[in-house]
C-alpha cells in the first residue's frame, strides 16, 4: 500500500498544506492541497515582533482544519513554521498553543534550512540539476537564495526580505505613491546588494522563482499572453523575460489602491494588498543581477518538506540519502574547532551500539539515534574556547550553527545533550534545555545519559574499548567492556558518571571487563 504524507508550511503570509501519496518507486503523487491567507505578521512593522492574540486564533483555526483533511487521508502530517514565527518574541506560547489545542507540534525551521528543503523542493520540479543555477523564493516574511549544481548547495542565505514585510514598512494602508515607491526599491538594492556581489561571480546559467509572488506574477502573465484568468497554479516551468515582469511591474505600480489593482487579469484576489511589494523585489533583483528569463518552479518548501520526510522514514527514492546532508554538516562543524576526532567518532560509535542495545529500556524513535550520534561527535567541540567549561561552550557552539538538515528543535536537543555529557545533570533552571517540551527534556535526559557513560568509558581518549555488550534485567544493565588493555581509568571515570543513567532508566550498572 502507498504510504501517505502530509506537509503543512506555516509562512508568514499564507499556511499551505499538501498531501502526497508515496509510490513503491519512491516517488510521490499530490492527492489533495489546501491554503488560507492568515498574516501571522499583522500589527508588526519591520520585524516581527509579536504574533498577535487574533492571528494566533485564525492560525489555530485553520491548522485544525488541516489536520482534519490530513487524517481524512490516513496522512502523517509534518507542520513547519518559518521566518514569522522564527522571528517573533512570543513564538513559545505559539507553539504551546497550537499544541495544547490541536495536538500538532510545530518544527521551527533556520532561514538556511529552509533553504535546503526549498532547493530539495525545486529540483524535483524544474530540469536543473546539471546547471548551475540562482533558486530565488519570495514568501511573505522573507526571501531564499539558492545556488546549486549537481544537487549541491554552495551558497544559501536568507533575508528579512518578503511582499508582507515590505508592505507593512511601506505601504501599510495599500495606497501606494511614487515617493514610497521610490523608497522601497531603494530599501530592497540596499537589503540584497551582498548577494549580487555572490551570485555575479557564480556564473549562473539558470534562474528559477518560486512561491506565492513569482507563482502569481506568472499567472499575470499567462493572462497578459492571452491564456486568460482562470486562477490555474500550475505554472511548472512557465518561462518569462525580463520585458515581461517589467510590463507587470508597470501595470500594478500604475494602479495605486487596492481597487484599481482589483481588474488586473490574473491577479490573485488574495494578494491585491502586497503584490506591489512582491512585485518591487523581484523586479529590482531582476535589474540587478541582469537577469533575461527565469524558470517557475510549481514545488518549494512543502514538497521539500516531503522529501525530506521520505528520507528520515527510510522511503526515499534512489540516489544521495538525504541523512548524508545531516552527517556532512556535523562534520563540517566538528572539524572548525580543535577536537579530538578519533575520540569523538569512537564515542558516537559506542553511544549508538548502547542506544540500539537498550531499545526496549528507552522505547525511543530512531531519529534520536541520530541526535545521539551527532551530539556524540560534537560534545568536546567547545574545547578550543575552555577546557573547564567545554560542554557550556560546546552548547552555544552548537546551538548558534546552521546545522543543514535539522530543525531548530532537534538542533536545541543535540546540543543540551552535548551539553550534558559531563557535570550538572539537566535542570529546569537551565535556560536552553527549560524551553524544551517535556517530551524532549526527557529525550535529552535519555540520551545524555547514554552518552555520559560512553564518554566516560573513553576518558583517556585512547580508544582502549572498541566494542560493548548489554543485557537488561528488572533492576540493572548489565555492560559487557571488550579489550585488552588496562581500564582502570575508564572504569573510575565510569563510576562518576552513571548517576544520570542509574535515575533516568531506574536501573543500577554493572560492568564485566
Amino acid at each position: 500500500m502507498n504510504e501517505k504524507l502530509a506537509a503543512l508550511d506555516i509562512g508568514t503570509n499564507s499556511f499551505h498544506l499538501i498531501v502526497v501519496s508515496v509510490t513503491p518507486t519512491g516517488n510521490f503523487e499530490i492527492i489533495d492541497r489546501e491554503r488560507e491567507v492568515i498574516r501571522l505578521s499583522e500589527g508588526n512593522i519591520g520585524d516581527i515582533k509579536v504574533i498577535q492574540p487574533q492571528s494566533i486564533e485564525r492560525a489555530v483555526k485553520a491548522i485544525e482544519r488541516f489536520k482534519l483533511i490530513s487524517e481524512s487521508h490516513n496522512a502523517t502530517m509534518r507542520a513547519t513554521a518559518t521566518s514569522a514565527v522564527r522571528e517573533s518574541l512570543n513564538k513559545l506560547e505559539f507553539l504551546e498553543t497550537v499544541q495544547e489545542r490541536t495536538g500538532v507540534e510545530i518544527e521551527i525551521i533556520s532561514g538556511l534550512e529552509e533553504a535546503r528543503l526549498i532547493f530539495l523542493g525545486i529540483l524535483k520540479a524544474v530540469p536543473v540539476f546539471n546547471n548551475k543555477s540562482l533558486s530565488i523564493d519570495i514568501g511573505g516574511g522573507s526571501t531564499e537564495f539558492i545556488i546549486g549544481e549537481k544537487g549541491n548547495i554552495e551558497y544559501s542565505n536568507s533575508l528579512k526580505l518578503g511582499a508582507v514585510r515590505l508592505t507593512q514598512r511601506f505601504f501599510p494602508d495599500y495606497i501606494l505613491t511614487d515617493g514610497k515607491i521610490a523608497e522601497a526599491k531603494k530599501w530592497v538594492a540596499g537589503v540584497i546588494a551582498p548577494i549580487i556581489n555572490v551570485a555575479n561571480g557564480k556564473s549562473i546559467e539558470q534562474f528559477v522563482g518560486s512561491s506565492g509572488t513569482i507563482l502569481n506574477v506568472g499567472m499575470m502573465l499567462e493572462a497578459m499572453r492571452g491564456g486568460g484568468n482562470n486562477g490555474n497554479q500550475a505554472l511548472n516551468n512557465f518561462e518569462f523575460t525580463a520585458d515581461e515582469l517589467f510590463a507587470i511591474e508597470k501595470e500594478i505600480l500604475n494602479r495605486k489602491t487596492p481597487a484599481e489593482r482589483k481588474k488586473v487579469s490574473g491577479l490573485e484576489e488574495k494578494r491585491i494588498d502586497i503584490i506591489p511589494a512582491g512585485v518591487i523585489i523581484i523586479a529590482t533583483i531582476f535589474r540587478m543581477l541582469g537577469i533575461k528569463k527565469m524558470i517557475i518552479s510549481d514545488y518549494a518548501l512543502r514538497e521539500g518538506i516531503i522529501l525530506d520526510s521520505m528520507d528520515k522514514l527510510g522511503i526515499c527514492e534512489g540516489g544521495t540519502k538525504l541523512h548524508n546532508i545531516r552527517f556532512e554538516s556535523i562534520k563540517q562543524l566538528a572539524e572548525s574547532s580543535k577536537y579530538d576526532s578519533e575520540h569523538c567518532y569512537n564515542v558516537a560509535k559506542l553511544s549508538a551500539q548502547l542506544f540500539d542495545q537498550l531499545a526496549e529500556l528507552h522505547n525511543i524513535n530512531l531519529n534520536a539515534r541520530e541526535y545521539l550520534e551527532a551530539a556524540s561527535i560534537l560534545h568536546d567541540i567547545g574545547y578550543h574556547i575552555s577546557h573547564s567549561q567545554h560542554h557550556k561552550h560546546s552548547y552555544y557552539i552548537i546551538r548558534n550553527s546552521s546545522i543543514l538538515g535539522f530543525n531548530n528543535t532537534e538542533i536545541e536537543i543535540i546540543a543540551n545533550v552535548a551539553r550534558y555529557h559531563r557535570k550538572s545533570h539537566p535542570k529546569k533552571t537551565h535556560e536552553g534545555f527549560n524551553t524544551l517540551s517535556e517530551k524532549n527534556k526527557l529525550l535529552v535526559r535519555q540520551l545524555s545519559a547514554i552518552l555520559r557513560i560512553v564518554d566516560a568509558l573513553d576518558r583517556t581518549h585512547q580508544n582502549k574499548i572498541t566494542n560493548l555488550t548489554s543485557t537488561i534485567s528488572d533492576n540493572k544493565v548489565e555492560i559487557k567492556l571488550h579489550t585488552k588493555e588496562n581500564v582502570d581509568v575508564e572504569l573510575w571515570s565510569l563510576d562518576r558518571r552513571k548517576a544520570l543513567f542509574e535515575e533516568v532508566f531506574n536501573r543500577e550498572i554493572r560492568v564485566i571487563v
